[in-house]
């Protein structure tokens, strides 16, 4: 058998949609974010990265850099193996208890990812709770999708944001079933803010448990940077948080935080945890310094908001169509893969600006974007660039129902 064949088929029609990615060869500038330069055959250039994760540019900031450099001195370069065997120190230890002590619960678990996290949480507790029922919203990541499959167990899909949904769904529940609730804070690719205190009070109405994503949030709302739920005066209410240490905290990693118990008994049974390596300790320490400087420090915050603000004023006087939100999520929509990446390729090679187009799977078809993300280190001249180049494609491709009909011949 011809196997090669197979996997040429699928790339091709991949490429055939429009939805084959190449990556950009990018290497940041430290100090300098959000430029960076670019690497193609022809050479190397600068640019400006518009669709970085790393929200606040804590990535690069000082107090981040420093505590990586003085644990990889103390403490070398790797973990030393999984948690179970020989690799806890004393700095995951330590990001435990900022963690927990950042959501307001007993207990918190460091995973290598928050998929990891998510995966490894959601199909763990299926197992432990025989015949729970998990109650999704629409939207939620591809990593609580793949820990709610390979739970096995019974689910319920409500429509997104959807509490008049849920409460269906829940009434149709056999009465005295285990239940829990599923969704997230904000919905990265639309910037939706779910309706937390509705869903808290189903939950509490239904005795059901709730499962909260804050990835897109940790270390970006609430006084400490604990997210919607802090922001909210929710964290109470919220069984199991998941979160990240790669956005907002500009590091790596994952995490949930609840109750003691739950940690460990997810410590002790999930197999996502007990055979992964643990994060290296300079890893660890990186986070460690960036949540405990954002618990205290507001600055990036406030500039990360208004910075989100004032992009969205701007687009909205060029008449560049993006989708209106509450959060710091700027979706700029375009509503066609091709057209999609001829744009986003446009603009990195003739603008110098960098953002990934954002097809299917990770959007609906039909509703292809590309997604912004202004952070607090973004200038009123890197915004005017931005906003004028977009202005150029606008101008430059006839649209019909909110798509490009074509794109302008370079």
């Amino acid at each position: 058998m011809d196997y090669l064949s197979i996997f040429r088929e699928q790339l091709d029609g991949l490429k055939a949609e429009g939805r084959y990615r190449v990556f950009a060869d990018l290497k940041r500038q430290c100090g300098s974010f959000p430029t960076a330069i670019h690497h193609t055959d022809a050479g190397a250039r600068p640019i400006t990265v518009w669709c970085s994760n790393d929200y606040l540019g804590m990535g690069q900031h000082p107090k981040v850099l420093a505590a990586m450099h003085q644990a990889i001195e103390e403490a070398g370069a790797g973990s030393g193996g999984t948690r179970n065997i020989s690799g806890t120190t004393r700095y995951h230890v330590e990001l435990e208890e900022e963690i927990a002590d950042l959501h307001g619960k007993e207990s918190a678990l460091l995973f290598t990812s928050a998929y990891v996290a998510n995966e490894a949480t959601l199909s763990t507790l299926q197992r432990l709770i025989p015949g729970i029922i998990i109650f999704s919203d629409e939207k939620n990541h591809a990593s609580m999708i793949e820990g709610i499959r390979h739970g096995n167990g019974p689910k319920k899909i409500f429509r997104h944001n959807d509490v008049e949904n849920l409460e269906k769904k829940l009434k149709e529940a056999p009465i005295g079933s285990p239940k829990m609730i599923v969704f997230e804070s904000v919905y990265s690719m639309d910037g939706h803010i779910a309706p937390m205190a509705a869903i808290c009070d189903l939950a509490k109405k239904y005795g059901a448990m709730t499962y909260l994503d804050e990835v897109h949030a940790v270390g970006l709302y609430g006084a400490r940077g604990g997210g919607i739920a802090e922001r909210e005066g929710l964290m109470d209410r919220i069984d199991i948080i998941n979160g990240t240490l790669a956005k907002g905290f500009g590091v790596m990693g994952g995490y949930i935080a609840a109750k003691r118990e739950i940690c460990d008994a997810i410590r002790s049974f999930a197999s996502g945890f007990i055979f992964s390596t643990s994060l290296a300790p300079a890893i660890t320490a990186g986070a460690l310094a960036s949540m405990r400087h954002l618990k205290s420090s507001t600055v990036e915050r406030e500039r990360h908001q208004e910075r989100a603000r004032t992009l969205k004023q701007k687009l909205k006087d060029a008449n560049i169509p993006f989708m209106a939100n509450p959060s710091h999520i700027v979706p700029v929509m375009v509503g066609d893969p091709v057209h999609c990446k001829a744009v986003t390729d446009t603009l990195l090679g003739h603008y110098g600006i960098y953002v990934q187009p954002i097809n299917y799977p990770t959007v609906p078809k039909g509703t292809e974007r590309m997604r912004l993300t202004p952070g607090p280190l973004h200038t009123d001249e890197q915004m005017a660039v931005l906003v004028a180049a977009l202005s150029d494609l606008w101008n430059a491709c006839p649209m019909a129902n909110g798509k490009f009909v074509r794109l302008a011949a370079e």
